[in-house]
């Protein structure tokens, strides 16, 4: 479990359970004592109020009404927050979606301006459309978790992807490509893309990818991607 990761178990853990011991928390997040107590004066230099208490029956409490000081969400976790509103709108199903947007709206002010910046670089690669109701879907499996924070340093950084992919027939081969643009047609997610090596577009389901692996060197150029009419950009839909 990586640093974040610990940080807001830890932080979830004592928000529900009230007070936990250290031992409870280092076996909560698979890491020693040690490991916990740096941890926990991370969080407090974040703003968190967390008190500790020792002896038979004491343990840390995490001040009900503390909050962090610093934003600490990333451009890859603000992104999915976005786009899982974006998906439910477009599909008619978020009925608080004025909630919804005025809490992503503090979420994004909360942001310094360089995420920011990213941020949007990052919708401007979003499109969204409807799924043919004729479409096959019964193969439909989970996306690799690894996809997201892979597509970011791809996109932003405009770097080649190399992965795993698994066609239709199951048949598994590598390829090399140049993301340009992600397609969401609910339940299907799609990378859009370059193929060098074939001198075409080339569209990948996302749940049929796997071993997502960025490639260093010169930056790819940015290429229109030529949607149909009835896809449109994240940005047009209504917010």
């Amino acid at each position: 479990m990586d640093i974040r990761l610990r940080h807001d178990t830890i932080v979830r853990t004592l928000r529900r359970k009230g007070t936990s011991t250290i031992d409870d928390l280092a076996c909560e997040v698979g890491a020693s004592r040690r490991t916990v107590l740096r941890d926990i004066c991370a969080l407090r230099d974040e703003g968190f109020v967390i008190h500790s208490e020792s002896g038979r029956g004491g343990g840390v409490q995490l001040d009900p009404q503390s909050v962090q000081t610093t934003a600490r969400l990333s451009v890859a976790e603000v992104f999915a927050l976005l786009i899982s509103v974006a998906v439910m709108r477009a599909g008619q199903s978020l009925p608080f979606s004025n909630l919804a947007d005025a809490g992503l709206a503090k979420i994004e002010k909360s942001l310094p301006s360089d995420k920011v910046r990213d941020l949007r670089r990052f919708l401007d690669c979003l499109h969204i459309g409807r799924l043919s109701p004729k479409q096959d879907i019964s193969d439909m499996r989970p996306i690799d978790p690894a996809l997201l924070p892979a597509f970011e340093t791809a996109f932003l950084q405009q770097l080649p992807l190399q992965f795993e992919y698994c066609d239709a027939k199951g048949a598994k081969t590598r390829r090399m490509v140049e993301p340009q643009a992600m397609l969401i047609l609910q339940p299907l997610w799609y990378l859009m893309a370059w193929d060098p090596g074939r001198d075409d577009f080339r569209h990948f389901r996302m749940d049929r990818i796997s071993k997502p692996e960025c490639i260093t060197g010169a930056p790819f150029r940015r290429r229109h991607v030529p949607f149909e009419e009835d896809v449109c950009p994240f940005n047009d839909l209504p917010r």
